[in-house]
């Protein structure tokens, strides 16, 4: 199986959760296209918006698509923008913040089980 779609395509789900702000949610590829065990998001946070300040038991890997911002990680925050990735373990604090006056867009790969 394979599969190839422009972002631009698939629909976006308003992220409804305590302490999330302004988060809209695709998800771009995963089980249902082919992917098993894992699932790519794209996340896009409205000026002002932002995740909540939370933990879980699985890890992610995020890429800064557009925009800017801040991610909490473990007691620190880091200014990210167009380019940067980072690798969140399993148990650790972590946030995402627009800090500017666009949308500020990230990948988030997950296990299956993290696609909540």
């Amino acid at each position: 199986m394979y599969y190839v779609e422009n972002a631009k395509n698939i629909k976006g789900i308003k992220v409804e959760a305590p302490g999330v702000t302004g988060a809209i949610k695709q998800t771009l590829v995963g089980p249902e296209q082919g992917w098993e065990g894992w699932v790519m998001r794209l996340f896009t946070l409205a000026e002002g918006g932002h995740t909540p300040r939370h933990s879980h038991s699985w890890p992610h890997i995020n890429y800064i698509v557009s925009g800017e911002g801040t991610l909490y990680l473990d007691g620190k925050e880091y200014k990210v923008s167009p380019g940067f990735t980072a690798y969140i373990p399993g148990g650790v604090e972590h946030q995402f913040r627009n800090t500017g006056e666009q949308d500020f867009s990230f990948i988030c790969i997950v296990p299956e089980e993290g696609d909540v």
